[in-house]
Formats: structure tokens, C-alpha cells, sequence
């Protein structure tokens, strides 16, 4: 059976920077929207790890701001180095998709 996990955390971390580009946004709210978009059921337990290593790498900062329904929230933005390599995922993305299109639409 394929394992999917490795190609969806690569995609995953490029699709969360995207994200962070638009918007300073929470961990639910990324969830939300990544669901939205078709990643079909995410799970929190899969996205804060993401967070945390994209962090870690400089990516991404984070800050605690007041949340009007309870405790404070966790809110993430993108640094410039971050978007930096947005950048260089979005060129690969769309060279690699354009090949694995191609492959995938040869005639039997």
C-alpha cells in the first residue's frame, strides 16, 4: 500500500507558508483551511508538528495574543526567510507537478 505521509508533509509545509503568507492566522485556523482546499479531514496532532519544525527552521514566528473565546491563542506568521523558500517549494512544485502530470496522462 502507497505511503502518502512523506510526500504530504513536504506539501503540507509548502501549502501552511502559502497560507501564513496571506494571513497571521492560529493552528485551527490553518486546519480549517487546508480542509477547505480539499486535504480532506485534518488532523491538529498533524499540524503542530509541521509548526513546530517550520519554526524551528526559521520559517515561521509565533506570538500568544488575546482570544475572545478563552485562552490565548498561538498565532503564526511567515519570516522573510520563510518566504524565501515559498518561493523556491511554489518553482518546484510546479516543475515536478508538470512532469508527474505528464507521466501520468501516457496512454496505456
Amino acid at each position: 500500500m502507497y505511503d502518502k505521509s512523506q510526500l504530504m508533509r513536504g506539501t503540507l509545509e509548502g501549502c501552511i507558508l502559502k497560507i501564513l503568507s496571506k494571513e497571521v492566522t492560529y493552528g485551527y485556523e490553518i486546519v480549517m483551511k487546508l480542509e477547505q482546499f480539499g486535504f480532506g479531514e485534518m488532523k491538529e496532532g498533524t499540524i503542530y508538528p509541521l509548526l513546530v519544525r517550520l519554526e524551528k527552521k526559521g520559517f515561521i514566528s509565533s506570538e500568544f495574543r488575546p482570544s475572545p473565546l478563552g485562552p490565548s491563542r498561538k498565532y503564526y506568521s511567515i519570516t522573510e526567510e520563510g518566504a524565501k523558500y515559498l518561493s523556491e517549494f511554489i518553482n518546484h512544485w510546479l516543475q515536478i507537478s508538470s512532469a508527474v502530470n505528464q507521466i501520468l496522462e501516457l496512454e496505456e
